[in-house]
């Protein structure tokens, strides 16, 4: 592949699971995070031809006016439902490693992956919003940020484990199986597992055990580092990795249309519900500006990307070429007209036309 060519890159769609979608406003489209606009939306991803649909998975809110991802549908179980009304699209469903067992996210991932003709895939997160775990008595004060990486690391073993052999034993530092059991097998070899995480133990525990990371930073350069840094650890390991990154997709029929949305957008961005965000991070809302608090101060929970079916188009081969990241997970303020926009127009010229150096 020549560092112009997009052909395979992969692309897919961050379902607006949870009320608000990614961008945190009293004038966007309304989200209500129910499963209506989900099947909406994944129908529309399979139909032009996405490479995957993930869901969160979220149990608390951020408060504010609009209640930001107060409300939010069980991720698994929506993707289940999801897997029925789809027939090519992958599949990625999330589980929190500090509230699923690895025995049940095993069987539960191999019925997924009955149910979708072998489509699943695994979205592993570790556990970092603690206010979440908090309301259920389920955050362990006495892990560290390394410790919830090591019990993910021991609970993803167990997983791939159970997928693939008859019995498994097992006496760890977090769990314990005795002879255990798990049938069916995923209809796969392996689902497909994808983390996220920035630090080298993050990042190292990913490539150890998993297919690909959700990375990001501050700008293009930021986030062309960061993916060399995960490259490179990869290879260190004797391993390859793909890196995804996050985007939100504001289109317009000219770029002014297009920046006129966002401004609206800006100009109706819940402050209370911003800041319960930025506190669910462990961030100071009124402190050291991070590249998530300036996205998320200007209403943006991720990077985005305005403009007309062109500008759009040519904004995201620079990004591809520049930072070398193995694709994108999209969102969309309106996640019908948006992400049609984005399949029937935009990921065609991605997809299909090979630019040479």
């Amino acid at each position: 592949m020549t560092s112009k060519d997009f052909s395979n890159k992969d692309f897919g769609v961050f379902l607006p699971v949870a009320n608000g979608g990614w961008i945190i406003s009293q004038t966007t489209p309304k989200l209500d995070g129910r499963y209506e606009i989900n099947r909406k939306a994944a129908k529309i991803a399979d139909e032009y031809g996405f490479d995957f649909i993930m869901a969160m998975a979220k149990w608390k809110g951020y408060g504010g006016n609009t209640n930001h991802w107060g409300t939010s549908l069980e991720s698994m179980t929506m993707m289940a439902a999801l897997a029925e009304a789809t027939s090519r699209v992958k599949i990625y469903a999330t589980a929190h490693t500090l509230l699923f067992h690895p025995v049940v996210a095993a069987k539960m991932f191999a019925t997924l992956d009955d149910i979708s003709g072998g489509r699943v895939g695994m979205n592993v997160v570790s556990g970092s919003y603690a206010g979440e775990f908090r309301q259920m008595g389920t955050w362990p004060e006495e892990l560290s940020h390394s410790d919830r990486y090591d019990l993910a690391q021991e609970w993803m073993q167990l997983v791939k484990r159970l997928w693939k052999e008859d019995r498994v034993t097992h006496t760890g530092k977090y769990f314990t199986l005795e002879d255990c059991e798990s049938n069916p097998k995923p209809i796969q070899e392996k689902p497909f597992i994808i983390c996220a995480g920035q630090s080298d133990k993050g990042l190292g525990v990913t490539i150890d055990e998993g297919d690909a990371c959700f990375v990001g930073g501050r700008d293009l350069a930021d986030l062309a580092e960061i993916n060399a840094r995960a490259k490179q650890l990869a290879a260190e390991r004797n391993k390859t990795i793909k890196t995804y990154s996050m985007f939100t997709v504001v289109t317009g029929k000219t770029d002014a249309e297009a920046e006129e949305r966002v401004k609206h957008y800006y100009e109706g961005a819940d402050l209370e519900a911003i800041k319960g965000l930025l506190r669910s991070y462990g961030l100071d809302p009124d402190g050291r500006e991070s590249s998530i608090s300036v996205r998320a101060k200007q209403a943006f929970m991720n990077e985005t990307i305005a403009g007309s079916v062109d500008t759009i188009t040519a904004r995201i081969k620079e990004i591809l070429e520049v930072s070398q990241i193995d694709g994108m997970m999209l969102t969309f303020p309106d996640y019908v007209e948006d992400l049609t926009v984005f399949g029937r127009d935009i990921l065609p010229l991605l997809r299909g036309t090979t630019v040479s150096s």
